[in-house]
């Protein structure tokens, strides 16, 4: 039986109060516990992670999605952990994402944990507590702005999935929340226990924190009139076809002068940078999980090996190898 990678025990805390978004909380703590269920079935010693929940007075907490919430303990009674945990919340009545109680206590505290993570608009408890200044940082998409223009003493980068600035971790929310916690373990206990947590979990293994929030869809509007939007779904299924203006233009049954005009102005960006962007997706894709040449990808991703090349360092900063290296 091989040894783990640690067997010291890491405490980890989630801050619950009221408004927190339940998924930003049960998704990472699946995956510590899953991980604690990984090493139970490999050796007998200490559990990894000691899991706990805490609120202000330990008093329970009404979750965005309208259950109730009982944590563990009382935030003044636990103390600093390992890695700290603070969760996103729902929007309060002036459009606040911070709790002044929780913002104090971590004012007192965060500093001495040894990692701090935000979930979604959980970095604006950081941001408020003074912990982001100086960092680079990630929340939801929606509320990135708002980070930024009321901490300007902060780095807000809206696209990634989540972000790792030193002892400092912030993710985009909702499920990116179990992707950054999915590295965390892949840190504390190497490759194998995250993917025996991400298999159980059924998700990916493991998405990179350079990984957009946004697919190309979701990034781009969806078109009004369907004959676009059909091309907006042939464009994904079929990256490695004819997407040329006049193509696609006869898809849509319009000539290409009306295409190109309708299909930027209903989508908000023109089918030439959709389609680099779709096909782009879909390269990095198969270099994360396949192992074919970088001719085949470039080929079934639609892209010349050139073109490829080209497009991950105008838009990535690396070559495709590289990009594999890395992720």
């Amino acid at each position: 039986m091989r040894t783990l990678r640690c067997v010291r025990t890491r405490s980890v805390l989630f801050v619950l109060c009221d408004g927190v978004a339940l998924l930003d909380v049960a998704g990472p703590m699946d995956v510590f516990t899953g991980a604690n269920a990984w090493a139970a079935h490999r050796s007998a010693g200490p559990a990894p992670y000691a899991v706990t929940t805490a609120s202000c007075g330990g008093a329970p907490v009404r979750t965005s999605c309208g259950m109730t919430a009982v944590p563990d303990a009382d935030l003044d009674a636990v103390g600093a952990p390992h890695t700290l945990f603070v969760p996103g919340l729902e929007a309060g009545p002036q459009g606040e994402f911070v709790r002044p109680d929780v913002v104090a206590w971590l004012r007192r505290q965060a500093t001495q944990s040894d990692r701090i993570v935000s979930v979604c608009t959980g970095a604006f408890q950081l941001a408020g507590a003074g912990l982001l200044s100086g960092h680079r940082v990630t929340t939801h998409w929606s509320a990135a702005q708002k980070l930024a223009r009321e901490y300007p003493q902060v780095e807000v980068d809206p696209d990634p999935i989540f972000i790792r600035d030193g002892k400092v971790s912030t993710s985009g929310g909702v499920t990116s929340g179990i992707d950054l916690a999915l590295a965390l373990i892949e840190e504390d206990l190497g490759r194998e226990a995250s993917l025996v947590v991400a298999r159980h979990l059924v998700v990916f293994l493991r998405r990179p924190g350079d990984q957009r929030q946004f697919s190309t869809q979701l990034r781009a509007q969806v078109a009004h009139r369907s004959s676009l939007r059909d091309v907006q779904q042939w464009i994904a299924d079929h990256p490695d076809a004819d997407l040329s203006v006049t193509a696609l233009a006869q898809r849509a049954s319009l000539s290409p002068r009306q295409f190109n005009r309708a299909f930027t102005a209903e989508t908000g960006m023109p089918p030439g940078r959709y389609v680099e962007q779709a096909r782009l997706e879909t390269a990095r894709r198969l270099l994360e999980d396949d192992r074919d040449s970088i001719d085949q990808v470039a080929q079934s991703s639609g892209f010349t090996p050139e073109a490829l090349r080209r497009a991950f360092h105008r838009n990535l900063g690396l070559s495709p190898t590289k990009y594999r290296d890395r992720f």
